[in-house]
Formats: structure tokens, sequence, C-alpha cells
């Protein structure tokens, strides 16, 4: 084992305290290139991944910038920073240790440049923003290591993809930079060892010992789950009862809208008293910080949240985990179960309430999933060309450069290994010109050619603007909420578009309280108290998950059981009446239901491929009914069936399945759907076409809506193979549509389809019609409805004749 500064031994000795095993590794291995540490929740991975850094500033004669450590959440970089200082402290260490956010002062940001930390901590965003100066080779010139923390987390968003470019510049730089990545839970170790690798250099993983089991079980209600909806009111005399036995609870939601209706209904029930608080990330930051203050004093007794409360800062004495709604993703219900005992080898406690009673099935296949250390995730696809673009216009911030060196240094980020010059070339054409349709227009004229050969920004000015644009993160079209008033206390902040359906009076809930509408003035939603009236619900865009592909096929199996001995009574009753009227959709097959229901037709289709994926065949499937004269009305979709009404029964579904046909109707579909402006408009920004801060003032999405649209209805028209029409297609494709679970589905099934004729609803099927979110369909069938309707009513009214 490699021995401990003196320092550092003498503190863990003081202290009782013996260094674990995977420490111990991490310090033996600091010289690897890159390392990938997986460990369970509290086993110490920070200190695991500082060891390193602190034995080798030991002796206090580094001079400059030692270690960067990257954290995806500015509250996570300043907890850390926090809990280090306290060792370095005690250690008598001379180690100057700051974080970099965009909350840190503009006077500190500008000395740490000049003079660096010897440890900083910050976020893919701000190391961009740093990477993009002239002085960034002078800041970073006596770097050792990079610590990526939770970098599970940034691996599944082009927040990763940015991270890994800064760290292939950072390279050239530091050409002996170590990479260290720190995470509890990760599905394929592999996968995220080669993002976090420098190819060709390879990534070594280290896997600590895991620790026991968390203690995970369904919470048990006098009352059954109600067969549609997301909100659990049913439980909360259950919740409260678990509050009031533990020390503090975290309960967490898949959405912000969720999280404000329980959170009210919670209040309302608690007759006690009981100190509990909302977090989510549509409040104002002060209103966070409260929270995250009283909670780590021990104040609170219940958190009501989100994803802000995912990661892995230790948020005080939390005992209890529980998850309102299907987890939708095993891999993210053990983060959120790991908030619970913060503590190495003490086993987590958490507790699952379905919504629904479909969910109570989803969420006993996730406890399977999680005893059987059975973690879900897709794999990573390219690095975006989005990030790329906006990458090659951060390189030419900090100075003239050689495209030809850029493209082999962009091939040392583990997304873009893959990259081939002709892609690299199309990115650096656009950066330049703008592409053809655009290269008329001098504002996107952006980079020019050196008589030496390199190339470098145009008008040096335009540095400014593209560092006020920098990052990948895309805020949705939100206003922001506050009390009426001089002085009035910020709230947060609500949609954009929920706002302007909003008239004097109105009241709507945010941050557990109801208010009412009173004006929008300066791009301020101002409102006042509103006790006790009933309110709208503000429409919080959030993350809106999908059922993972694993869960879903886990599901699948579990329905194939005889007697499901781990469903409660009332949910294996209507599974078992399901199987007697009809069957159960099974794995490797499309089951098909077709029956009359209130003078309709009607056909659910099983795919259990998500909620998107879902949706879009939805939406293909009624072109293609439309087209074929069956005239559909509409439909809805859950993670698990598509259901569709009409005019028409389907008689033979298997021609309308063909996946030919079904990405044809993609593409017609997608030329002349709002979707495709809305990606565009993420892409493009991210990309750099489009600038959503100018000058430090933030355009309202109103205006950059308006703005990407102009710019996607000229590129269609004149370029449709534009680069960023092609990043549109691909990003659509993948994210909001999900047409590769579709694809997926379809191979899969390879054409077997089980098309059952019924005379009736069926119990599976039933509570689609309670579903919300419902999609009308315009066309023959809506045409006929209405002519049948204005028949019977001029009928009735003896004007038929006339």
């Amino acid at each position: 084992m490699t021995p401990l500064p003196a320092p550092l031994a003498d503190w863990f000795k003081n202290r009782g305290w013996s260094i674990h095993p995977h420490q111990a590794a991490m310090l033996a291995r600091a010289a690897d290139p890159a390392l990938l540490l997986i460990a369970p929740t509290g086993g110490g991975k920070t200190m695991a991944g500082f060891l390193p850094t602190l034995a080798e500033l030991a002796d206090g004669t580094h001079q400059g910038l030692h270690t960067l450590y990257i954290s995806p959440l500015k509250a996570l970089a300043a907890d850390i920073r926090r809990n280090l200082q306290t060792p370095v402290d005690e250690m008598g260490l001379a180690v100057r240790i700051e974080d970099r956010t965009g909350d840190t002062p503009s006077s500190r940001k500008k000395r740490q440049r000049a003079d660096p930390p010897h440890i900083l901590l910050t976020t893919p965003e701000s190391l961009a923003l740093l990477l993009s100066y002239e002085d960034a080779p002078r800041m970073f010139n006596s770097l050792k290591r990079v610590v990526v923390d939770e970098i599970h987390a940034l691996a599944e968003s082009k927040r990763g993809d940015q991270l890994t470019l800064a760290l292939a510049r950072l390279q050239t730089l530091c050409p002996g930079l170590r990479r260290v990545g720190l995470s509890a839970t990760v599905e394929d170790p592999q996968g995220i060892a080669d993002f976090l690798a420098a190819p060709p250099e390879p990534c070594a993983i280290l896997t600590a010992d895991p620790g026991p089991d968390p203690d995970i079980q369904m919470l048990q209600t006098d009352e059954a789950p109600p067969w549609s909806g997301g909100g659990a009111a049913y439980a909360i005399p259950a919740v409260l009862e678990q509050v009031k036995n533990h020390k503090t609870t975290l309960i967490f939601h898949n959405t912000r809208a969720q999280a404000e209706i329980f959170f009210r209904n919670l209040w309302l029930a608690n007759a006690d008293n009981l100190p509990i608080g909302i977090h989510h990330g549509s409040l104002d930051r002060g209103q966070r910080d409260k929270v995250e203050q009283a909670m780590l004093r021990g104040e609170l007794r219940a958190v009501v949240c989100t994803g802000t409360l995912d990661l892995g800062i230790d948020w005080g004495d939390v005992d209890l985990v529980i998850q309102i709604g299907a987890p939708k993703n095993v891999k993210r219900l053990v983060q959120r179960i790991g908030r619970a005992n913060h503590r190495y080898n003490a086993p987590s406690k958490a507790l699952l309430v379905p919504a629904n009673r479909y969910e109570v099935v989803e969420c006993i296949a996730a406890l399977e999933a999680v005893r059987d250390h059975d973690l879900d995730g897709d794999p990573r696809g390219p690095g975006p060309l989005d990030v790329l673009c906006q990458h090659i216009l951060i390189a030419a911030c900090s100075g003239p450069f050689a495209p030809n060196a850029l493209f082999h240094e962009f091939r040392r980020a583990g997304p873009y290994a893959g990259l081939s010059r002709a892609q690299f070339d199309d990115c650096f054409e656009f950066c330049a010109t703008g592409g053809y349709a655009l290269r008329a227009y001098d504002r996107w004229q952006r980079l020019q050619e050196r008589p030496d050969g390199l190339w470098q920004l145009r008008d040096t000015r335009s540095a400014a603007l593209i560092r006020q644009n920098i990052g990948t993160i895309q805020d949705t079209d939100t206003l922001k909420v506050k009390m009426r008033g001089r002085g009035g206390a910020p709230l947060g902040e609500i949609e954009e578009t929920f706002a302007a359906s909003l008239t004097k009076g109105d009241t709507f809930l945010i941050g557990g309280r109801v208010v009412r509408y009173e004006t929008l003035k300066e791009l301020v939603v101002e409102v006042s108290k509103d006790p006790g009236r009933k309110p709208k619900i503000a429409t919080f865009m959030g993350t809106k998950f999908s059922t993972s592909t694993q869960l879903s096929q886990r599901i699948l199996r579990m329905l194939q059981q005889d007697d499901w001995p781990d469903l409660p009574s009332h949910t294996a009753q209507w599974l078992a009446l399901q199987r007697d009227m009809s069957r159960l959709p099974r794995p490797g097959e499309i089951q098909i239901e077709s029956f009359p229901h209130d003078g309709l037709a009607h056909t659910c289709i099983y795919g259990f491929a998500g909620r998107n994926a879902q949706q879009t065949l939805g939406l293909l499937l009624t072109k293609r009914m439309e087209e074929t004269g069956l005239a559909p009305l509409g439909f809805v979709a859950t993670d698990h069936a598509t259901l569709i009404w009409g005019l028409e029964p389907l008689r033979d579904p298997a021609p309308l399945f063909g996946l030919d046909a079904l990405e044809q109707g993609l593409d017609r579909w997608l030329t002349t759907n709002a979707v495709m402006k809305r990606t565009f408009k993420t892409s493009a920004t991210i990309a750099g076409l489009i600038q959503r801060s100018f000058q430090g003032q933030r355009k309202s999405g109103r205006q950059a809506t308006f703005s990407s649209d102009i710019l996607y209805d000229t590129l269609m028209k004149y370029d449709p193979d534009h680069l960023l029409m092609r990043i549109t297609k691909a990003e659509a494709m993948r994210g909001l549509i999900d047409f590769s679970r579709l694809r997926d589905m379809i191979t899969r099934t390879a054409g077997n389809i089980t098309h059952l004729q019924l005379d009736r609803i069926t119990p599976l099927a039933a509570p689609l019609l309670l579903e919300i979110g419902k999609v009308p369909i315009s066309g023959e069938g809506r045409e006929r409805l209405l002519a049948a309707e204005t028949a019977k009513l001029m009928t009735q009214s003896g004007l038929a004749n006339l």
C-alpha cells in the first residue's frame, strides 16, 4: 500500500479511522492516466478522489492550480468545498480550495484566473468559459489532475459531451493530465470509462465493495391506488405516518407539478404541523437555499422534491426516501435511495408509492431489479454536432487555431473518438460562414483565415457574445414570479405559455402556496396571496421520464406469471380479469385489441416502448389510418400502450406496422410539425446560430422562438440539407420522438402481431380512457362526425327538410 504523507496519516489515526481499500487503491494508482471509481453512496468516494491530490500537495511546494474538480451541480461543488476544507485545516495543509460557478462574485473570478487556487471546484459550463479566455494556457499550465464527480449524471446529457471536449483541450494544454471519474450508480462501467478516457488511452475501472443492499419495499396503504392519475393522493395518510416515525424524509416526485400538488395535499392533511418543505428547479434559488440549510440543521421532518436533490450532497440526517409514482428508471431509483443513511455499510431505507393500479406492477418490477442489481440505461450514441460547433467557437475565442490540430484534439474526447473529417469540416464551415443559405449574411461570417494559415474570429468583439451563450442547458421559456409590491419576495418561475393563459384573479400553485395572478410587468409575473381557493396548477415542463426499455421488458415477463405472488390482491385480480377477457401482452410480440366503446371503434396497441415512442406511434398510425379510410378521431399514449378511437374498426393491423412505411410517414410528419421547430431552436442555440443572451440581456421565449422559426423556414426552403437541419432531425428522432425505441419494438417483435377482436373494453385498456393528454385528430372522421351531429340536430329541431 502506498504510504500516506505524515499529515494525512496522523489525521486518520487521530480520528480513529482506517483508510478504505478503494481509497488506498486510488492512492496507489494515482499515476494512471484515467481511472473510474465506482463506490456506494457514503463510501468515501470524494475523499478517495482527493487523496492523491492532498498527498501530492502535502509538502507545500506546488505552485498554481493542481486539481480541477467538476460537478454537475453548483450546490455540490460548494458542498464538497466545505467538506474538504475541514480535513485540510485539521491536517494543517497550506492548500487553497475555492469554487467557481455562476454564483461566484466577478471579482473573485478575475482573481482566480490571475492567481488560481491549488484546488478549484467548478461545473462544465464554468470550465468551458475559462477555456475561452486567451490566458487559459497560463492558468492551467500547472494542472495535474481532473476529478469528475457524479460522472454518470453528466454522461447522460450534452453537458457531458461539452465536458469531454473541454477535457480534450485541457489535455492539449497539460499533456500529462490525469483523469478520475467518481460514481455510485453505473449500469455500463465500460461505457462510462470510454466516455472519460482520452482515446487512444484506456480508462481503468476500480470497483469498491458495494456494501449492503438497500431496505426497499412498497408502502402499505389502507386504500387501493386509483385506476389512473399521478398524484397518489390516496397515500397521503400513510406517507404522513412514515414522516412522523422518521427524522428526515425525502419524498421524491418525477415532475415539478406533481410535487406541488402532493405538497399541498400533504400540508392540508398535516394536522400535527410537522415542518415540511418543498424543493424543485422552478423555485427561486433563495427559497431552495433556505430549504437546504434547514435540512442540514435538522429542522425539517420532510422535503417534497424532484431531481434537484438526486445527487450526492450530504443533505443532513435523512433516514427515509419515499418515491411517489413509478420510478421509470432503476438507476435513478438507486441514486435516490442512496440519499437515505448517507453512510458506508449502512443500508438505505426507501418506500415506493405507485400512483395508480398499473404502476403497482412497475414498482414491483423495479424492486426486483434493484434486488438483482440490474441497472438500466440506453447505450450512448456519438457526440452531438451542435455541441461540437459551440466548442469550435469557444476555441476561436481563446485565440488563433489550426483546424487540423483542433480536429485531432476533438477525437481525443471519448464521445467524439469516431468523428469523421467530413463531419468536422461541416461543423467548421457552419461556424465560419453559417453554411450555404446563410453565408450572404454578415452576422454569421464569424471566422476568417490569416496569412499564416491559422483561423481566428473575424471580429474579436464577438467573443463576448459567444461567452454569454456558452452552455448546453436550455431554459424552458419561463417568466419570474414574485409577490406584488415594492421588494416583493421572488417565488420562482412558471412557463411563459402558462402565464399567457392567466387572467387577473386566476390562482395557481407555486412553492406550495396558492397565489393570485395580478399582472405581467417587465417580464415578471406579479402575484398576491390567495389562501384557501382551489388553484390552477402551473404546468412546469421539467423532465417527463419514460419507463426504460429494460424495466418495460421486466414488466412484460412479470405479466406471464401464474398468480403474481408479489402483487397486492387488487392488482392481481385486475390482471387475472384481463387474462380471462382477453390475454396479457407477451415479450416478443405486439398485442393489439380492437373493441367497440361508447359508439366508437377503439384499438389498443401494447408496445411497451415508453411514453414518447408510444405517443409517436399514435401520431404515425392515425395518419396511416386516415389515409386508408379508417377515420380516426384521437388517441392517448402511456408508457406501455397507445389507444386510438375512430369511426371505422381496424380489421388488419399488419400493413400499418411496416418499418419502411412508418419511417416514410415520420419524414412527412416531421417537415410540418412543431416538434422539429422546437428541436431546431434548441440545437441552433447550442450551436451558436441563435443567441439567447445579448449584451447581458436575455431574450424572452417568444423573441427567441420568432427568430428560430424564421431561420427554420428559411433553411427548410433554401437549404434543407443544412448541417443544422440534419442535426435537428437526429435530435428529434432521439429525443421527443424516440423513434429508436419504435424501431427496436418493430425489429424485436419481427412482425409478430396478435390482433384480438373483442366485444367490449378490456381491464388493461380501460385506464387509458381516463388518461390526460388525449390528442384529437382533424380529418375525415371528425368531418363525418360533425356532419352526423348536424343532421341529428336538424332532425330534432324539425329543420331537416329545409
